[in-house]
């Protein structure tokens, strides 16, 4: 696993059943508990630069998994939250509806940082058993430590 995702993968940065059913109530959802958590101060900024950016280009593997993110200085370091919704919501232009979401904020400065711990994450999803495990897992710990494991047999 990067180095730099075991850092920031934290249950409590995690929604395992989101609310919302829209891509951009979603993402906001996503950002208000990185807010919660201490990570962001203006999250509707950063949540308008995650929707902007997703408007651009549609994060939506097809796969049910959707990687939206945004480089900004709202953030002083790498975040990442998590939402997950067993119903799927609609995201971008694809018929497939996304029920994994990795939310990432990340300072301009640090773009290396970022394209390493989205191929992480994408490595492990890739696999639909993997991707099933964090569907069906009963906690937030529980998904984080799928995620740790998974990430440690990856290539």
């Amino acid at each position: 696993m990067s180095a730099l995702l075991s850092e920031i993968l934290d249950p409590k940065l995690v929604v395992l059943e989101l609310r919302e059913q829209t891509a951009a109530e979603a993402i906001l959802e996503i950002v208000e508990r990185l807010r919660d958590q201490g990570l962001v101060e203006d999250f509707y900024k950063l949540a308008d630069a995650v929707m902007e950016r997703e408007g651009r280009t549609s994060t939506n593997t097809g796969e049910g998994v959707a990687f939206p993110h945004a480089r900004t200085d709202l953030v002083d370091h790498l975040v990442l939250g998590i939402g997950r919704s067993t119903t799927g919501i609609p995201f971008g232009y694809s018929s497939e509806l996304v029920h994994l979401i990795f939310l990432v904020g990340v300072p301009q400065r640090m773009v290396t940082n970022y394209l390493v711990c989205v191929g992480a994450l994408a490595r492990v999803v890739k696999d639909k058993g993997r991707r099933e495990a964090l569907m069906a897992a009963a906690t937030a710990e529980e998904f984080v430590e799928l995620l740790r494991s998974s990430s440690l047999t990856v290539e």
